[in-house]
């Protein structure tokens, strides 16, 4: 009866031990009598013949992340640079994963560190900090190909570090200082030319409102001496207007006068005579030479008036 127990026991444990639980997102491959035959086991509850089946292969099928570590590459102008990457991937055929490749992971990192000395040997220093979109692109063509044999789907590769080393580096920031100075200097040139483009164009904007100004003063001054000398004419005019009408009421009043007494003529021509002789006498009083030319008749026809007016007197 133990005996039996005992075996019943055992035979319970056995049949036991083939049951195998399986994780949602995990898949496992069975080999029976160390040769695969196709069998899989998925998420769930699953049994395998105990001694003869057993689980030779377990492994997620959700996307993974492998962390390429840092590694020396040498670009195109034979600069020396650290470079590391992240890689995220996943098995899309368990069977080739397992069987195609031993170690999938060690495998995966040594072709990605391989790839990225690859593409870096490729471009020059300066172009490793501007085409890292591209060389992510080129190293996920390359890897995913490369992979598809071992059934693993590569989905992205991201360039994390590019580190220099630290001669470059240093030459790097000794560069970069003297471009800033350099562009300091450019600029601090560009504000001196704007400032005295902008001096000289507000000294001759100056000048020529100045220029305006004065244009506008003489054209004022023209205008106002030519009026001055419009009204000055004017006020000559109207003066000799004046003049002449006065000469001529004086002229008529004379007139009337010497037609109502005849000796009104002698007293005229004596005021002649008398107003040339003042006249002469000016000119002689003058310290320029002069020559007089008289005509002695008027001289005598002048004293006779001037006798005959005195005798008339007394």
């Amino acid at each position: 009866m133990s005996t039996f127990l005992i075996l019943a026991l055992a035979l319970g444990g056995t049949a036991l031990s083939g049951i195998k639980i399986i994780n949602q997102g995990d898949e496992a491959l069975v080999e029976q009598l160390g040769k695969y035959k196709g069998k899989r086991l998925e998420p769930g509850i699953n049994y395998v013949i105990p001694v003869l089946e057993r689980v030779a292969y377990r492994q997620t099928l959700r996307e993974r992340v492998l962390d390429i570590p840092p590694q020396q590459c040498i670009t195109r102008d034979n600069v020396s640079i650290t470079a590391d990457a992240v890689v995220y991937w996943r098995i899309v055929d368990l069977e080739k994963s397992f069987y195609r490749v031993e170690n999938l992971q060690m495998a995966m990192t040594n072709l990605v560190l391989t790839q990225i000395r690859s593409e870096m040997g490729k471009l020059e220093l300066d172009e490793t900090f501007t085409a890292r979109e591209r060389v992510n692109e080129v190293l996920l063509q390359d890897l995913d190909i490369a992979t598809d044999p071992w059934g693993v789907k590569v989905t992205r590769v991201e360039l994390r570090d590019i580190i220099p080393s630290k001669a470059v580096q240093e030459s790097m920031e000794l560069q970069m200082s003297a471009e800033r100075r350099k562009r300091a200097a450019i600029l601090t040139s560009e504000g001196e030319r704007e400032s005295a483009v902008n001096s000289a164009r507000g000294q001759a904007e100056a000048q020529v409102l100045e220029a305006e100004a004065r244009q506008k003063a003489a054209i004022l001054a023209a205008e106002a001496e030519r009026q001055a000398i419009v009204l000055k004419a004017r006020a000559d005019q109207e003066r000799q207007v004046l003049q002449a009408q006065a000469t001529a009421q004086a002229l008529k009043i004379v007139a009337q006068s010497l037609q109502q007494d005849p000796k009104a003529a002698e007293a005229l021509q004596f005021l002649m005579a008398q107003s040339y002789l003042a006249t002469g006498q000016a000119i002689g009083t003058s310290n320029s030479s002069k020559v007089m030319f008289m005509d002695p008749r008027n001289i005598l026809s002048t004293l006779e008036s001037l006798k005959t007016l005195t005798g008339d007197q007394a």
